[in-house]
This record gives C-alpha cells, sequence and structure tokens, in this order.
C-alpha cells in the first residue's frame, strides 16, 4: 500500500475514533427513513401501528403509512412500499369489502385510510383496491350534512362539523376526482372547506374553533353561536393540511381554487402569532400559553411546519414561510425529537386523542378538557406529518 494511501486511511480512522469517543452519532440517514425505520422495529407488522392489539381500518394508519410510501417513492426502497401495502391486503377483501369498515357507520374518519390506496392501486393493479376505493367513494355519496352542504362528523355526532374531519374526507375526495375524472368533487371538496370555515372562524383572533353544532344541542356548544368554547391546535393542523393537500388536485382553472389558497394564507399568517418565543413551537390549546397545565404539543405543531413548507415550496404562501417552516423544523427536531438507546427514535408530547361530546365520558370542549387527555411518544399523528415534512425538506 502506497504512503499516500496509508496516510488517508489514518486520517478516515482517526475520524472515526475522534466520533465515538465524543460519545456523538452521526445519522448517515435522513430523519424521514430514521423515523419510518423507527416505527417498522416498533411494529413489525403494519397492521400493529398505532399502538394496536388487533386489525381495525383507522386514520391514524392511513396517515402514517401513506407518509411511509412517500419514504419509498423518496428512496426507491421497496421495503417501506411492501411494509404499507401489508396493511392494504391484510385490510381489503378480494370483492373490496374492508375488514372492520362499515359504510353505515358514516364515520368520516374512515374515509382517511383510502388515500393509500391509489398508490398502492396504481403500483400493483390489484382490482381489489379500486373496489376498495368505489366503496369508500360511495360513503360519500348519502354521507349525511348539515344544512349548507358540510359533513357531519359521524352518524352518531349529529348535525356537527369538526375541523379533523375536512382532512379525513377532503383530499380523498380531491384526489379521487382527478383519478377518475370526476369534476364534480372539486366543487364538494371547495365547499366544505369554505362552509367550514364560515361556521368555525373566530373574527377576533383569526382561529378555527375545532367544532360546530347546527342543532345548538351539545352541552360543548355555544347557544348563540353552536360553536365549541376552545381553539385546539391539532384540530386546526388538520384544517391547514387539508387545504395544502387538496390544491395538489384542484385544477388551476377552477373558479374558487384562488379563494382555498387566500384561506391557507389568512390561517398560516394566523397561527405564526401564536408561537412560543422561546421553543418556536405551539401549545395544545392555541391561545392561552400562560394558562397552567397547558403545555408544547408535537402533533399541532408539525401540522402547522408541514403546511408552512409546502405550501410555500408549491407558491402558495410567500416565500417566507419557507424559511419559517425550515426554522420551525429545526427547533421542532430540538424540542421534540428524541434519541433511543437502541438506535431508533422517536417524537414525544403528543396528545393521544381529543374530541367533543360522547357518551361514557362527555367531552365538553374546556381548557380543562383539553389538556386532560393523555400525552404519549409516537402518535401516528405527529409521526406521519413529521415524515412528510421531513421528506420535503430532504433532512
Amino acid at each position: 500500500m502506497s504512503s499516500k494511501k496509508i496516510s488517508v486511511l489514518l486520517l478516515v480512522l482517526i475520524a472515526i475514533f475522534l466520533n465515538c469517543s465524543s460519545g456523538k452519532e452521526t445519522p448517515l440517514d435522513p430523519y424521514y427513513m430514521r423515523m419510518a425505520d423507527s416505527e417498522m422495529k416498533r411494529y413489525p407488522e403494519s397492521w400493529m401501528v398505532d399502538f394496536s392489539d388487533k386489525i381495525k381500518w383507522n386514520y391514524t394508519h392511513g396517515l402514517e403509512l401513506q407518509a411511509i410510501i412517500e419514504v419509498s417513492e423518496k428512496t426507491g426502497d421497496e421495503k417501506y412500499f411492501n411494509y404499507a401495502e401489508n396493511y392494504a391486503d391484510t385490510m381489503v377483501n378480494e370483492d373490496g369489502t374492508i375488514k372492520t369498515y362499515q359504510l353505515e357507520r358514516y364515520n368520516i374518519d374512515h374515509i382517511n385510510p383510502g388515500k393509500m390506496l391509489f398508490p398502492i392501486f396504481k403500483k400493483t393493479g390489484n382490482p381489489k383496491y379500486l373496489k376498495a376505493l368505489q366503496l369508500l367513494r360511495s360513503q360519500m355519496e348519502t354521507h349525511p350534512r348539515i344544512s349548507n352542504g358540510g359533513y357531519w362528523h359521524k352518524q352518531i355526532y349529529p348535525h356537527q362539523v369538526w375541523l379533523d374531519g375536512l382532512y379525513m374526507a377532503g383530499p380523498f375526495l380531491a384526489e379521487y376526482g382527478k383519478t377518475f375524472d370526476e369534476p364534480a368533487l372539486f366543487d364538494e371538496v371547495v365547499l366544505q372547506l369554505t362552509t367550514a370555515w364560515e361556521d368555525l372562524i373566530d373574527e377576533e383572533t383569526g382561529l378555527l374553533y375545532h367544532g360546530w353544532d347546527e342543532s345548538r344541542e351539545q352541552r360543548w356548544a355555544d347557544p348563540v353561536t353552536g360553536k365549541s368554547p376552545n381553539f385546539w391546535s391539532r384540530s386546526i393542523g388538520w384544517y391547514m393540511m387539508a387545504l395544502v393537500d387538496v390544491l395538489d388536485f384542484i385544477p388551476e382553472d377552477h373558479p374558487k381554487r384562488s379563494h382555498i389558497i387566500d384561506l391557507l394564507n389568512n390561517i398560516s399568517t394566523t397561527i405564526d402569532q401564536y408561537r412560543d418565543s422561546e421553543t418556536g413551537m405551539w401549545y395544545q390549546v392555541t391561545n392561552l400559553p400562560d394558562r397552567e397545565g397547558n403545555y408544547l404539543e408535537s402533533s399541532g405543531s408539525i401540522m402547522f411546519i408541514y403546511t408552512w413548507v409546502k405550501g410555500a415550496q408549491k407558491g402558495y404562501l410567500p416565500v417566507e414561510f419557507a424559511e419559517k417552516g425550515a426554522t420551525a423544523y429545526n427547533q421542532f427536531l430540538k424540542q421534540f425529537i428524541r434519541e433511543n438507546s437502541d438506535g431508533t427514535i422517536s417524537v414525544t408530547n403528543v396528545c393521544s386523542v381529543a374530541g367533543l361530546g360522547g357518551e361514557k365520558i362527555y367531552r365538553d370542549g374546556s381548557f380543562e378538557y383539553y389538556i386532560s387527555e393523555p400525552v404519549r411518544d409516537d402518535d401516528p399523528k405527529a409521526v406521519g406529518p413529521f415524515i412528510m415534512t421531513s421528506i420535503l425538506l430532504e433532512r
């Protein structure tokens, strides 16, 4: 071996030694791969995602596994696609029916996992996935509505629109409309997003309330306005992601496309005013940072960041939102991403669930309610948007 090669080898060995002795670990893979690999290690079978002990057709599976499909598309590594497709293959029967799914429940959450079937059907050509897509589409043909056309959140929550539901159905319907040449669905999606804005906006803060009860029968609903009493960051995040994602499919010449972009700009500018000055993140109850018990919450924070980054990259938001998003992403890494001893990474401080009403335990939409729900690590509602944002930024 020549002296030059020996010198180069020595330099490499010294660098490795210094890195190891410093106790620092330099990740070779980007965060979207590391998080996907971590989840696949935590959940060897994809139906186990979201701490599941039995199979279920669930919006959280759809959110995270759609993100993992994007990792496959980004890297070209089939293991990610195969992991996601395994869930679809497990859940979708040969006749297109879906295990644990019942159309007559009219649960708008159950539309969201259908989004992952678009790339899976495109790649595999398996007709059962097309039939499943058509089944989910058929739910929205008869899904109950309030008087202005907005979808009920669920059959068990009559006359109610929740921000969460805008993400669950809107992007699916927009993609279905583009994929299968059903342009009337673009009008439908615009109707849902615009009526929800009108029903849920608070003119004073510029924020959107979590839910609206047209009947004013729920205890959580204001008897005059019908609105729920507080602003929940993740619900606003769901709505913002819906706005930016449907624009992938709504045609450039659609007469209301510019209005959707206006709404996206309005809420993106507003949410910037509620960032924590020290960490750059957002609180569980968006506008009450100083209230005792409120906490910095990761899923709402990463949904806002995702929307900023994608919106700016697509040209829907001013270019400064690209810088804001990148800065906030780095702050998110510092605040919420944890390195684990087994080489995996975790996202921390995720509100596990929040809703309104119900029977066993009534969720009254109060500040005390929102801060009382369990907080956990590695919830798909933060994992999925984190993976997608990391891909956008190519960390």
